[in-house]
Order: structure tokens, then C-alpha cells, then sequence
């Protein structure tokens, strides 16, 4: 699909009002999306995990206005309470998305949104919150254009997620969601997220996810400005191929349920994006000395009792310990034992695998 399918030519239905709820979950990325071009394009292909239990519930409440507005009338809740600081980002993204959504300035929007994590927990909501925003509003637009199926509102909400923040297109469905024109995988987009289309072996169906807290204090840089550092990175080039690369190797793994390989591409691209970020223009570190502490327990815990567990990293210092259903309880007993204690206030959040976006 083209981005000219997504521009509406006219709708078939009137509405006048209505409120909608969507709840949408966090992703964590396997092979990472680091750097990108303009309206959001990422500059490599990445592939993620849909979550479960880290999630964002919004609720739109539209009421058509008697005249459409000059700019676009809307209030935001987060948790019962006015969020005036977070306005301007959702102004920002109204205004890229008004061409595919036309509707917006003629509707006023009572936006109400609040996550399942707590908001200082250090957990990204950028993707979940964004995905859920653009499903209420794919929503609407449905009621407005009844004859639209029901693959082209996951394409479109997938679509405008993405320009709200690029990974929020990796959220509206699960399990297993791939980003980014690659020439191995068919069907593959810059312009939204696609379900993996490949076998997939029955290992990495109910894999686990505890997210271990490490640090919840705001990042000293944003991964705004960590995406643009990308633009004259030395070694930018080398990446983008090598994001590529992993994405090949990734399909005979995910085939075949060869944990092993899987712990080396993992592990190495959550490694390769804090390189990345230590060696560009300015350099930075979002790393904390207990993150290294969890990555090289988890190394020891892993030659000595067998499992197959392994972390990942987001663009911050907390770590994703990822482990297979039938090591659950083995590796649960080791992170309550050894790694917890490395979590500030003993906080780490236990998901897994989920399936993606649902209308509430």
C-alpha cells in the first residue's frame, strides 16, 4: 500500500457523536529501529514482541461541531486529572495526520487516557499510547466510511500510530510485528508495521518478558534526539546493514525454535544500539552501573544452570529479561533471587507475549 491509499476521497456517513475505548499494549523491539528519515520512516527495518499487561487505555468522546474549527478542539485527561504539558505533542501529531484523517477539525475530542503501568516506572508509554490514540480515531473514521475492511483499519491505524511516535506502528496487533522494508520478508513497509509472516516455532509463542526497573528517572537524552544523532553517525551505514542482516538470520530461528541463536542476535542488537549511542555526536550513555550488573548475572546464570533466558535493552537503562514458558519457574526464582536487588525500590513489572490491540 501507498501513502496516497490512506488519504479518504469522501465519506459515505454523517455522525454526530460518540466515544469509543481502545486499550493498546508496549512492544519491545528484538532487532531495533535506531535512526530515521523524514515523516517518521525508520532507516532500518526492525522487528518486536507485542506485550501484554504494559498497556494504554484512551477513550475518545466526539461530538461533531456546528462549523469546522480553524485548529483542531480537543481537552486531555491522563488519569482523571487535565494534562495540559502533554497538549502540544498530540497537537503536533493531529497536524501530520489531518490529510489522512480530514475529519479532525470538524469533531470536538474529549480524550481520556491512563496506563497499567505506573507513569514514573521508566516504561516508554510513547508507543502504547499513541497506538491506542490511533485506533479510536480509525474508529470514527470506520463510522464514517462503513464499507472499510477490517485489514486496511489495522494498515491505516498502524499507518498514523507511526507519526505519532515510529514504534507505536509495532502495537495495534501481535505477536510478532515487523517494521520496515526488508527484501526477505514479504510484505514488509516503511509505512506500517505487518504481522511476521513466517513459521514460527511454538517455543516463542508464550515467551516471558520482566522488565526490571532498573532506573525511573526521566533519560538525559530523549530518543528524539538519539534517532537524529543517527543522521551523521560514522558508523550509521554499517548498522542500518546490519539490522538488515539480523532480520535474515532471524527467520531460520524463528522457524526452527533454535534458542541459542536467537540469545546471540538478541542480546547483540540491544548491545549494538548503546554503542550506537556512545559513539555518536554528541556521545551519551543511558546505561546505569546496575544495568551492568543485571547483563553480567544473567551471563553467569546462563552457562551455569542451562536456561535459555536473555536480556534486551529499550533506549534507557532498564533491562527485559526474555525466557521461554517451560524455564519460567527457574528463571523467575533466579530474577526474585539475584536481580531484583539491582531494580530501584525493588520494582520490576512481570509480561508477557500478547496479541495486540482491543476495543474496550
Amino acid at each position: 500500500m501507498t501513502i496516497e491509499d490512506f488519504i479518504p476521497t469522501q465519506y459515505s456517513h454523517e455522525i454526530q457523536q460518540g466515544k469509543v475505548t481502545f486499550k493498546a499494549p508496549s512492544n519491545i523491539a528484538l532487532v531495533k529501529y535506531w535512526g530515521k528519515k523524514t515523516d517518521q520512516i525508520p532507516a532500518n527495518p526492525s522487528i518486536s514482541f507485542t506485550l501484554n499487561a504494559c498497556a494504554t487505555t484512551t477513550s475518545i468522546t466526539y461530538t461533531k461541531l456546528n462549523t469546522r474549527g480553524a485548529d483542531f478542539s480537543f481537552d486531555l485527561f491522563f488519569e482523571g486529572k487535565p494534562k495540559e504539558d502533554f497538549k502540544p505533542k498530540i497537537q503536533t501529531f493531529f497536524a501530520r495526520i489531518e490529510e489522512y484523517v480530514p475529519f479532525l477539525k470538524e469533531y470536538h475530542l474529549k480524550i481520556e487516557t491512563s496506563n497499567s503501568f505506573p507513569h514514573s516506572s521508566g516504561i516508554a508509554s510513547s508507543a502504547s499510547g499513541m497506538a491506542a490514540l490511533a485506533l479510536c480515531l480509525m474508529h470514527i473514521e470506520k463510522e464514517l466510511c462503513q464499507e472499510m475492511n477490517d485489514d486496511f483499519f489495522s494498515y491505516k491505524a498502524s499507518f498514523l500510530a507511526r507519526l505519532g511516535s515510529g514504534s507505536a506502528c509495532r502495537s495495534i496487533e501481535g505477536s510478532l510485528i515487523q517494521w520496515g522494508y526488508h527484501n526477505d520478508i514479504a510484505g514488509s513497509s516503511n509505512l506500517y508495521g505487518i504481522k511476521y509472516p513466517y513459521d514460527v516455532h511454538k517455543v516463542f509463542h508464550n515467551y516471558h518478558d520482566t522488565i526490571l526497573l532498573v532506573d525511573k528517572g526521566q533519560k538525559q537524552v530523549s530518543s528524539t534526539i538519539g534517532h537524529n544523532l543517527m543522521h551523521n553517525h560514522p558508523f550509521a551505514e554499517q548498522r542500518f546493514g546490519q539490522a538488515h542482516e539480523n532480520l535474515s538470520k532471524l527467520i531460520p530461528v524463528f522457524a526452527s525454535g533454535k534458542l541459542n541463536d536467537f540469545i546471540k542476535i538478541v542480546e547483540s542488537e540491544a548491545l549494538t544500539l548503546h554503542a550506537m549511542m556512545m559513539a555518536s555526536t554528541p556521545y551519551f550513555i543511558l546505561m546505569k552501573p546496575n544495568t551492568l550488573q543485571i547483563i553480567n548475572k544473567i551471563w553467569e546464570f546462563r552457562k551455569s544452570s542451562g536456561t535459555h533466558l536473555c536480556f534486551t535493552l529499550d533506549a534507557g537503562a532498564n533491562v527485559h529479561v526474555l525466557y521461554p514458558e517451560n524455564e519460567k519457574a527457574e528463571v523467575y526464582q533466579f530474577i526474585k533471587d539475584e536481580l531484583v536487588a539491582f531494580c530501584e525500590n525493588g520494582q520490576y513489572i512481570c509480561d508477557r507475549i500478547g496479541f495486540g490491540a482491543k476495543k474496550v
